[in-house]
């Protein structure tokens, strides 16, 4: 409001004012923090249906899989040994520890991996009963990845055959009613959990395995407008969509007509995504037995210009910290990615911020895998080799 003071001000004085409120929100904007999540692998905890598909027999969930992990090539090491030790992460106190340690350093969001077999989810001990009752909770964002692959023997790390099916990940449409039901009444309406534009963040692991089980695209279409519509009358603006990019992106969609969707791009406008991200460098970069992990992330990060050329959904840049599965495997069948270092790490966060600065349109969102996939060799959690120096590395970059 102009006031009868300010009209005696001189006029290319107020003009310099406005001019300068004017520059400093747009240097505001440009310079505005970019949101950092992890992805959150919650199975450290005694999670009864472990018990169910005979894992994990000690009751501390896959630090089993880590502590009794043995070097399977020369110069690895294992076992993993974490610097807060094999804690039950559906504890509010330990929950607390790792969201203050998060945030500390640049880390304000978890994403959680989240999965539903057999009409009840899996896992989520460590969301409702440690990260949501910690006390410092509401210091931090969360969302959801939808984690909708067969989960199989994989898990078991004294079973060579990884093929044995504990529970189908596809499901049908009155499923997933339930399942969105349950997201929005008990996560969506969370104060904490994460929005883009108001919209809450609903991410899906696979969408090959999605539409197979809804019966076809145009069901699973119709399941994603009716979660959408659902999201609108809980009183939010709307429903974020995003889509983990790997091999589960169909190129096509075959009971949909031809001249709607031809490419992946048509694909997830056809079914309404709003976003990309990926879950792991391996998921697209091969290795070799034992891969370097700068080749490895300068492959990853070479992908990024792919997907802007590919597709015109916004895609959010994601860096990996390593990989190594051996501790799933009794005898050594995997690759590894091997000379991970938080300098490394923090090289490739670089290349992931100057990628979001060429994109000032886009929401600012990196994601990092991961907070804690002990059991693949990527995380940020403290170690007793590195301490706090993959954390660390994240502060400088985007702790401001």
């Amino acid at each position: 409001m102009i006031t009868r003071k300010m009209l005696r001000i001189p006029i290319l004085l107020l003009l310099f004012i406005a001019s300068e409120g004017h520059s400093q929100q747009r240097l505001q904007t440009s310079q505005n923090p970019c949101d950092v999540a992890a992805f959150y692998w919650p199975a450290y905890h005694p999670a009864a249906r472990f018990r169910d598909i005979g894992v994990f027999p000690d009751g501390k969930g896959e630090w089993e899989a880590i502590y009794k992990s043995k070097p399977k090539f020369a110069g690895e090491e294992l076992p993993r040994v974490p610097l807060w030790g094999y804690t039950d992460e559906s504890d509010p106190k330990v929950m607390q520890q790792k969201i203050a340690a998060a945030t500390s350093h640049g880390v304000n969001i978890f994403i959680f991996d989240w999965y539903w077999y057999d009409n009840k989810p899996f896992l989520e001990e460590c969301l409702n009963d440690g990260f949501l009752k910690a006390p410092n909770c509401r210091e931090m964002k969360f969302y959801l990845m939808w984690a909708n692959h067969d989960h199989n023997s994989y898990l078991d790390p004294s079973n060579p055959d990884k093929s044995k099916i504990y529970w189908r990940g596809g499901v049908d449409s009155l499923t997933f009613e339930r399942l969105t039901n349950h997201v929005i009444a008990d996560y969506f309406r969370q104060p904490n959990y994460y929005r883009i534009d108001g919209m809450p963040v609903f991410s899906i692991y696979e969408l090959g395995t999605f539409i197979k089980g809804m019966g076809g695209s145009q069901k699973a279409k119709a399941a994603l407008d009716r979660f959408r519509e659902k999201v609108r009358k809980a009183g939010f603006p709307g429903l974020h969509l995003q889509a983990i990019v790997w091999g589960q992106v169909p190129g096509s969609l075959e009971d949909v007509p031809s001249d709607r969707v031809k490419t992946q791009d048509e694909a997830l406008h056809y079914l309404g995504f709003n976003s990309m991200t990926n879950y792991q460098w391996i998921h697209y970069v091969p290795i070799a037995p034992e891969e370097d992990y700068a080749e490895w992330a300068r492959k990853g990060v070479a992908k990024w210009a792919a997907y802007d050329s590919t597709f015109t959904i916004p895609y959010f840049p994601q860096v990996s910290i390593s990989w190594d599965n051996n501790p799933r495997f009794p005898v050594k069948t995997q690759h590894a990615v091997v000379r991970s270092t938080p300098e490394r790490f923090r090289n490739a966060l670089t290349e992931a911020r100057k990628y979001l600065a060429k994109h000032p349109d886009r929401h600012r969102l990196v994601t990092i895998n991961a907070w804690n996939e002990w059991a693949e060799g990527s995380y940020l959690e403290p170690d007793t080799t590195w301490k706090f120096g993959y954390l660390e590395a994240v502060r400088e970059v985007f702790g401001e």
